[in-house]
């Protein structure tokens, strides 16, 4: 087993790809030291994803043998139902050593998921100054800066100087395992500015701390949304932000790791909804769950099928009259719906970013349109001739040629104007534009084909 550790030290690209045989190889065999050579050199997100990677089975038996091993990192980095189990399996003496070392915000992240029972749980396991910080927090609105900042904050009064800061610093026995700015404030608690690490250890002694401030200092409500700080962290480049109460005073500071794990959160969101999957879904939940959150998308695309063909129904004779339009209906179908998910994609991105708004919304539709009806020509000239040397007919080229530069124009504009008028109508653009895009495209895309055949072929 020295072999195996030694083998895994030496693959540095990400996870080993023999490490979940031998961390399994080893669980079966009930070989806990073997276990911990492979476990303790990794950091805590990748034991995380060799937790999801393996069955529920062998992860019972890891946590049994690698008592003391688990720790908060390695929890925080879990997904919601899997942390929920390994929580479970843990004990309240292991417990509360995972979660000692955490800052405030992280402990927030870990608990603000779970159940009642879970969040006590892991309560009782705080000191009892940490737990009232962790509640106080809990108590903030959901996705909302109170819920994101960490409350160990390193601040200074705004009248002292570098080295009253510096002094201050070094006395300090209570400091943020990671901080980036000294915040200053005034007599009433209300932040006026901070002060770089970097500028604060390379100015003399006698600078006072006014004249070091940042200009990139700006402030975030307790109640504002966790949306609108990763956007604004993002936009302005911050590094840490203070967080202010109902009368402006610090209660707290956000800090980028923090606001960029929110970022990244609503972008996997945004495509896991245009896709029509559940934010919560992962690898590791059970097959009961998963189906329950996958049904009501199913459900919502059943009915824009059924109703794409009700359209076709409509033509039932001139499908019967001519065989090969049933052959080609579906491509038109296809290349509209292609289209249009570019455009859809293109819009719910530049929503999110806040780059597509009101001021330039008409030159995005003109252009998604006009990019459409390029493509619909070109793609027209070449299924013109797809139909003719098919089928032997020119009349029929010339139909799938005008549905296909209809569908793609069409496609084009749905794609963009249906997620901007329905982040106007305040609906999540993400979750519902996909179902309309396509019933569109379908609609639109089977109708123009079929209508036309009826009109120059019958």
């Amino acid at each position: 087993m020295a072999e195996q550790a030694t083998q895994v030290e030496e693959d540095d690209e990400g996870l080993p790809r023999n490490l979940v045989a031998q961390v399994i190889e080893a669980v079966d065999a009930r070989d806990g030291a073997a276990l911990a050579a492979l476990l303790s050199p990794l950091h805590a997100a990748d034991i995380a994803d060799l937790l999801e990677q393996i069955d529920q089975r062998d992860r019972n038996g890891l946590l049994a043998l690698w008592t003391g091993g688990m720790d908060g990192e390695i929890l925080s980095e879990l997904g919601d139902d899997l942390r929920e189990e390994v929580i479970d399996r843990l004990g309240p003496r292991e417990l509360a050593e995972a979660v000692r070392d955490l800052e405030s915000d992280d402990v927030v992240d870990l608990v603000e998921d779970l159940d009642r029972d879970q969040q006590d749980q892991v309560l009782d396991a705080l000191a009892a100054g940490d737990r009232l910080v962790v509640e106080k927090a809990l108590a903030y609105p959901d996705e909302s800066a109170g819920r994101l900042m960490q409350m160990e904050v390193v601040r200074a009064p705004s009248h002292w100087t570098v080295g009253e800061a510096i002094d201050y610093l070094r006395a300090s026995d209570d400091l943020p395992e990671q901080f980036y700015h000294v915040i200053l404030v005034d007599p009433r608690m209300k932040p006026v500015g901070y002060v770089t690490l970097g500028r604060l250890l390379g100015t003399p002694r006698s600078i006072h701390l006014t004249e070091l401030m940042e200009d990139s200092f700006r402030t975030f409500r307790v109640d504002q949304d966790e949306a609108d700080v990763a956007y604004a962290f993002n936009q302005y480049h911050l590094i840490s932000a203070p967080v202010v109460d109902e009368d402006e005073r610090l209660v707290g500071v956000i800090t980028i790791d923090d606001a960029m794990i929110v970022l990244d959160e609503e972008h996997e969101e945004d495509i896991l909804r245009l896709a029509g999957v559940d934010e919560e879904s992962s690898l590791t939940d059970r097959v009961m769950a998963t189906t329950r959150r996958r049904f009501p998308w199913l459900a919502v695309n059943l009915v824009t099928a059924i109703l794409a063909s009700m359209v076709i129904s409509l033509f039932e004779d001139v499908i019967a009259a001519l065989v090969a339009l049933a052959v080609l209906m579906p491509i038109v179908a296809s290349m509209g719906g292609n289209a249009g998910t570019q455009s859809l994609t293109v819009a719910v991105r530049s929503i999110a970013t806040r780059d597509l708004t009101g001021a330039n919304v008409w030159r995005v539709i003109r252009r998604e349109v006009l990019v459409g009806l390029i493509n619909g020509m070109a793609f027209a000239v070449v299924m013109g001739l797809v139909g003719y040397l098919w089928f032997g007919q020119p009349l029929l080229g010339l139909v799938i040629a005008l549905a296909m530069v209809i569908n793609l124009v069409v496609a084009g504009l749905a794609g963009t104007a249906i997620p901007v008028v329905l982040e106007r109508l305040g609906v999540d653009p993400a979750l519902a534009s996909g179902a309309f895009v396509t019933t569109v495209t379908d609609v639109v895309g089977f109708f123009a084909f079929l209508g036309l055949a009826a009109v120059i072929l019958l």
